[in-house]
This record gives C-alpha cells, structure tokens and sequence, in this order.
C-alpha cells in the first residue's frame, strides 16, 4: 500500500492546526530514558486520549526535545501523580506510544537500571548497547484502519492532529486496529553490498574510490547504499557499478546478508545416541533442580568430547515441557551454529532462535517482537542474546564459561556471566556453567560449596585424550628454515599426518602477516601514531594496520621515520604460517581468523570445505580452539604455545592453560588417536606439567595458592578504574593524579588496599593517554565504594572546570574512565 497516496485521497481524516500541548492528563508524570544523545531521564506528560493503566514500565514512546521539537524515542520507566518540578516549568506531553504492549519487560528495564547504577551511567545509554537500531528510531507511520478508510501518518503529523482524531486512533491501538511501521523505503536503505572477493583486490591501483569501498566493506561487513555513500562519499555511485560488474561485491536484500543459519554446516549434527552414565547422572541433578523452581547454580565439568552439549540439549528439552524458555549462550558465531545444527537434527520439534551481532540489524529486531507473544522458545547464540526479553525464563546455560569472549568492553561494557546471574535470580532459574576448563574463581565456588557441580571426566567416544609434547624451540637446530615459527619436529609430524591421509590442526592466536615491519635504515619498527602501538603487516591487503583503532596505510610505502625502503617483517601471524606451510607442503591450506571470515558465508565455507578434506591442513586462532568437532584430525600443534604467559595479568597462566587443553580436545576425537605438540621457549613455566597431564585439579590447586598469597580474585575483590584523556590535554596527568589521590583517601578510609596510578598496559590509545588505579578489598574490608563516591569527596574542593564520571564521557574535559570490579 502507498500510504502516501493514501493520506491524499482522505485529507478530511487529518485534521491538522492543533499545539503540541492541547492533551495531556494533568495529573500523570511520565519519566522517559531517551535512547539517544543525551540519553538522559526526562519528565512529560501522559496523552489522556489513553487510559491510566495503559502506560506501564517499560513502553517504548516517541518524545519531543528541544526548541525544535526534535523527535526522539524513549523507555518508559515510571509513571507519578505528583512531580518535583517547580511550577515554573513547562512539561510537554509526549507525542505517541510506540506500541501498544511494552516490549522491554520489567525484568529488563530493572536490569537497566541496575547496570546504570553499576557503571555510572543512565538508563537510555544502557538501553540504547543492545537495542537493534529499528527499535530506537522514530521514522515510523501510524498504519490506521477505520470505516473502510486507511491512512498513514508521520509521528510529525500525528504530535498535530486534533484530539478527535487522537481519541480515535488511541481506541484503534487499543483494539490491535492501528499498526506502527517502518517508515518508507527507497532502494538506498534496502539494498545491501556484501564482498565477493578477498584480497588482495582485483582491481587497478589507481581505482581508489573502489578500493576505499572494499576496504570498508570488509572492515564493517555488508552496508547499504545509503551508509557506504555516507562513509565514502558521493563519488561512490559509480565505483559501486563498475565492482558489481567485476562481480567484486554481491547485491541483495538486507535481510539476506545474515550469516547462513539454516545452510548445512559441516560436519553434520551429530547423530541420535543414548546417553552414558556419567551423562545420565548430570541430565538428573540438573532436571531436579530444574523441577524445584528455584534459583539454583550448577557447574558442569566435563573434560573435551565428554558430552556436554547433549546435556544441554536434554536440559533444554525439559525445561519447554514445562512451558519455561532456555538461552544457550556461547563464546562464538561459529560454535552457535553448530549447536544450532545439532539441535535442530536431534531434536526438530524444539522452537530454536539463533541470535548473535553479525545478524542484519532488520533480523534482529523481528526476534525481540517475538518475545512478546510470550511462547516459550529455545534461544541459541551469543553473548547479546541475553538482553532478549524472553517472558518466563528457565535455564540460562554459558558453555565455555570461561571464556574471555562473554566479557565485552567496548560500547556497552558488561560481563554475560554477571548478566545471566541477574536474569536467573529474577526468573527463579537454573543457571548453568559449562566448561573443561573452569574459571579458577567459578571452580573455587564449586569446592567451597556456593554452587553445585556435577562432573563428566570420559569422554563420549571412549577414546583415551591425546598425548601432548612440549617443544623446546631454544634447543640449537630445533627450527626450521622452510616454515617460520615451526619446529623440525613439528614439521615432521605435519607430513607423517598428511601421508597416512588424517588431518591436522595449526593454532596460532596472532593473526595477520607479520606482528612488525622493522626498517633496516634506522632501527625502528613502524608504529601506529595514534596508539604508539606496532602495526601489524596484513600481506593480502597490503597494508600495515593498527588492531586497536584501526588505522591503516599501504604498504609498501617510505619508512615514516628516515624514509628509507628497506623493511624486514619480524614474527609470525597466522596469514605468515599458512601461506608457508602451503608452499612447504605443496598443497591447499586453508586459515581460519577474523579476516579470512569477513564475508557473509565464508566461515562456514572455511568449515566445510575442511570437513571435506579438501584441504588436510587448517591454520587458525583461537576461533578453532572451542568445539569444534572434525574426526579426521588427529594432529593439533600449538605455534607459540607460550605466548599469553608473558601477559602483565594475574590470570595469564589460566587464560594459556585453558586455551591449550581447549585446542587439545580438537585431537582424537574420532576412531584414530590424537597428538598434541605444543612449541615453547619457556620450558620451566611451572604450568607446564599440569597441561602435560590434563590435570586441571592440580593446576587449580597450585594457582589458588599462588593467589592466596599474593591476594587476588577469589580471595579479594578487585576494581579497576581506567581513566583517559586526550593526549593534547597538557595539564590533564596532573588533575587525574589529583583525582587519584581522592581515590586513596576514600580507600584508606574504608579499608581498602589502592595500587596506582600508574600508566596501563596500553598507554596510549586511540589518542589519548591512560592510566589506571586498581582498588584491592581486603579481609573484614567493607564493600568496594563507586567511583562516585570518591570523586565526589575530592570534587567538592575543585573548581568547575573537571567534570569526570565514570564511565561515561565529558563534553567539557573529554575524559573518560572505566570501572571495573571482579
């Protein structure tokens, strides 16, 4: 329908000429969280053409602000008689619900609220991290249906009709007869550009707007026409047509540039078996305390190939007979489709969602509407698909509980862990952690009793767990001269596996070419100037790029130091290895990271053309490291196995035992017995005999003591404040040192322990400098104070020219801080 054509043909329907402030109840207050700049809580008035119980937590409503008459959508959080504004001041109504049933259910609006108090910020910045963009906007048309007439109107124009015509339209919406939509399309918006080719590009050096638009391309993934005029410019019509006809980018509509969900996965879902004893105990304690309804923790212990996932799918199974929904959240995109596959062959008749950031934003926002049928559903994916407001939730399940990927600190900055805890304690639900390799901290809740565990120490093939080697690379003639960052040894086994016609796997967690370009006229390695950080050679790209903020430039290209032209690529990434164990090998390798999956498909393309065995070798990071299930290899060599123990952390020893056992469960897992080698320069690591061993238990048992002496997590909490500012900011070192200085006031007031201030890790990035104070809780201490608390205690003395909340962003100063706690 053309509602445009529509509105001309009945213009009597609009009646037009009323203020905004004809119609509002005088008496309702409505309090609004604006999910866009300044994203703050705001007071209006609550339409009378709708009735009081209408209006109700966490409706989604469209408000206008400023002089202007901006229009902005918002999140209902609670509704007064009374206000404490002062008379003199004017509150407007708002202009209309965007729906009719609030879709954020108080649950969530409650976890909002708490997250905001958690980081400091408000309410709408919470909402407006993981809300998909077509729930936030306001260019919507009121689709309204009445006496054999139909009519669309903007939000605009419906803020100006007479209150005849609001009455009228507020019964329709009461009565499900008026419809909100999405505003009209044109072909700008709707049709998307998704890469086809992978570089380096197929195209002539001097087409550089071509070139900027496949960068772009495969830096953000498919863009409409609209964003990559946006982000490239005008001039970019033209280029556009002439990829397309060099088939160098793909043409289709939005929603069908989401990963392949329901394309065939390889290798197939796993097939219908019984469960074995071990299995059969878990499923048994974890339905009981499904049964009871009542929050409840379990860890689910499992070793690699135990199993786990088909107690997950008997627990989730058992959780929609009881009419209750399940999320079954992973660390990543791949391992979710996986559990998609597997769900839907084992089990077809389970109602499965698959929800993860890489879906079109479109695609997205059809899954929250579904949530307000109030079905029951079964919800697999990432971490974001814990903000779903699923009504009547039962379980909430983390496999790979461990992993650093359920952290997220860009944007909105939240841990999915401490997420589902909140969920499951509102919801009365199961929640369970599934991991080989615990967190040391979840592990210690487990021995000391605050949560239950149930254990799978076999595994489901019967077959024995692969041995590991070490590989001393320090030993003299130990490397190879054909493959960089390759042992003699390594290579041997590498060739005996492709002879005998298995599979092997290769991790090394670098990606690119090179980590360096060392220039051979000065000494110096070419360094981001935005980060002081080193770039990276991506070889295919022919560029050195800066893996933090981005920044890129061709290469090759003058030494930004001298000038000079002679460069020396130092260290190994994973594009390096692969493309040198393929000329060693004489065949096809395949690699598998973040740059070779850029376009729509192609990591399951990656995954099926190795379960194939169209290529005996897969080189990748840590992406393959987690459950991933090929039964054809039976080789897996760690490249730098050491790599992560140098990380100034005090869990960089759990986070490389974790990964290793992770990537040594790809081994073996079939009817032939697996390998593990694992190349080291740092043989006398203490970690090592217990990753030799598989021995987590000792492991955890040395680890805890090391942090009970040196007081760490779980024997203290620990908060981290990050605090930044721009590097031009002369003065700004000395006032956050000051605010520093509060900082230890506060802490030694309430017994704490303050470390710091001191430069982080990463001192300079993105252009601005940072530091960090870390705040250690000690025994009997109190509770660890917001950073509120302390800065407001050193602000009352200081002038007005500082403005630092943490960890929301200053327009004034433009300082920014982060706080952590664990």
């Amino acid at each position: 329908m053309n509602c445009a054509k529509k509105q001309k043909k009945n213009p009597k329907f609009l009646r037009l000429g009323a203020d905004f402030g004809f119609f509002y109840s005088t008496d309702m207050f409505l309090t609004i969280a604006l999910l866009s700049a300044p994203y703050t809580d705001l007071t209006y008035r609550a339409l009378d053409v709708f009735p009081a119980s209408f209006w109700k937590k966490g409706l989604r409503c469209c408000v206008p602000l400023g002089r202007g008459e901006t229009l902005r959508s918002g999140i209902l959080l609670s509704v007064s008689n009374r206000t404490t504004l002062p008379n003199s001041v004017t509150i407007k109504p708002l202009i209309w619900p965007l729906e009719s049933t609030p879709l954020l259910t108080d649950e969530i609006v409650e976890l909002m609220i708490e997250m905001g108090r958690r980081f400091g910020e408000t309410v709408g910045r919470m909402a407006a991290g993981f809300l998909p963009f077509g729930l936030r906007q306001t260019s919507l048309l009121l689709h309204v249906l009445h006496e054999n007439k139909s009519l669309c109107l903007t939000l605009t124009e419906v803020a100006h009709a007479s209150e005849e015509m609001k009455r009228l339209w507020a019964s329709e919406m009461l009565a499900n007869k008026s419809k909100l939509l999405p505003s009209r399309r044109n072909t700008d918006t709707e049709e998307c550009y998704a890469l086809n080719c992978d570089p380096p590009w197929p195209v002539r050096p001097n087409a550089k707007v071509q070139i900027q638009i496949l960068e772009y391309l495969f830096d953000h993934g498919p863009k409409n026409k609209k964003q990559i005029r946006t982000a490239i410019g005008s001039n970019s019509t033209q280029a556009l047509r002439t990829l397309l006809e060099s088939d160098c980018v793909t043409l289709s509509r939005e929603e069908d540039t989401s990963l392949a969900d329901n394309a065939p996965l390889l290798p197939p879902a796993a097939r219908p078996f019984a469960l074995n004893a071990e299995q059969s105990d878990a499923v048994l304690r974890l339905t009981e305390a499904l049964s009871q309804g009542q929050t409840a923790t379990y860890l689910l212990y499992g070793v690699t190939g135990s199993g786990k996932t088909a107690v997950y799918l008997d627990i989730a199974r058992a959780c929609l007979k009881e009419e209750k929904s399940v999320f079954l959240l992973v660390p990543e995109v791949a391992l979710a489709l996986k559990i998609l596959k597997d769900t839907q062959t084992l089990y077809p008749d389970l109602p499965v969602l698959l929800y993860h950031g890489y879906q079109p934003p479109r695609h997205r926002e059809e899954i929250w509407r579904r949530m307000q049928n109030g079905q029951p559903v079964f919800v697999i994916g990432t971490r974001s698909a814990l903000f779903l407001p699923a009504q009547h939730l039962g379980c909430i399940i983390l496999d790979e509980e461990h992993d650093g990927s359920f952290k997220q600190d860009d944007g909105l900055s939240y841990h999915a862990k401490e997420i589902a805890w909140f969920r499951a304690q509102h919801n009365g639900a199961l929640l369970i952690l599934g991991s080989a390799t615990p967190d040391i901290r979840t592990y210690y809740a487990a021995k000391e009793k605050h949560i239950a565990m149930a254990s799978l120490r076999k595994r489901v093939s019967g077959n024995a767990l692969p041995p590991i080697e070490l590989v001393d690379m320090n030993e003299p003639g130990s490397i190879s001269e054909s493959v960089s960052l390759m042992s003699k040894k390594s290579l041997l086994a590498l060739e005996e596996t492709i002879t005998r016609g298995e599979q092997a796997v290769v991790i090394l967690n670098r990606r690119g070419f090179a980590p360096h370009i060392y220039c051979l006229s000065c000494g110096k390695t070419e360094r981001c100037p935005d980060c002081d950080i080193g770039l990276t050679y991506h070889k295919a790209r022919g560029k050195l790029i800066c893996h933090f903020c981005g920044f890129s430039r061709d290469f090759p290209s003058p030494c930004s130091s001298c000038g000079g032209s002679t460069f020396v690529p130092v260290g190994e990434g994973t594009e390096r290895i692969a493309e040198e164990l393929s000329s060693y090998l004489g065949q096809n390798v395949l690699r598998l990271d973040r740059d070779s999956t850029r376009r729509p498909g192609q990591m399951e393309a990656i995954l099926q053309a190795f379960a194939r065995e169209e290529a005996q070798v897969l080189v990748g990071t840590q992406m393959i490291s987690k459950g991933h299930h090929f039964p054809k290899v039976t080789l897996v060599i760690a490249a730098n196995a050491d790599m992560g123990l140098s990380m100034p952390d005090y869990r960089a020893s759990e986070r490389t035992f974790q990964l290793l056992l992770q990537s040594a469960g790809r081994a073996g897992r079939g009817e032939k017995a697996g390998r593990v080698l694992l190349q080291t320069r740092d043989r006398e690591h203490y970690c090592w005999p217990f990753v030799l061993s598989y021995n987590y238990e000792d492991f955890y048992e040395a680890e805890i003591r090391r942090r009970k002496k040196l007081r760490y997590p779980p024997f203290t909490n620990l908060a981290l404040i990050r605090m930044s500012f721009q590097r031009e900011e002369k003065d700004a070192m000395a006032e956050l040192s000051e605010l520093a200085r509060a900082f230890r006031t506060e802490a030694k007031n309430r017994g704490l322990v303050l470390l710091g201030p001191a430069p982080s890790p990463h001192a300079l990035l993105c252009g601005r400098n940072a530091i960090s104070v870390c705040l250690k809780r000690q025994t009997g201490a109190t509770s660890v104070p917001s950073s509120r608390m302390a800065y407001t205690a050193w602000r009352q003395k200081q002038p007005a020219q500082l403005l630092i909340s943490i960890p929301s962003t200053c327009s004034k100063s433009k300082k920014r801080g982060h706080l952590w706690t664990q």
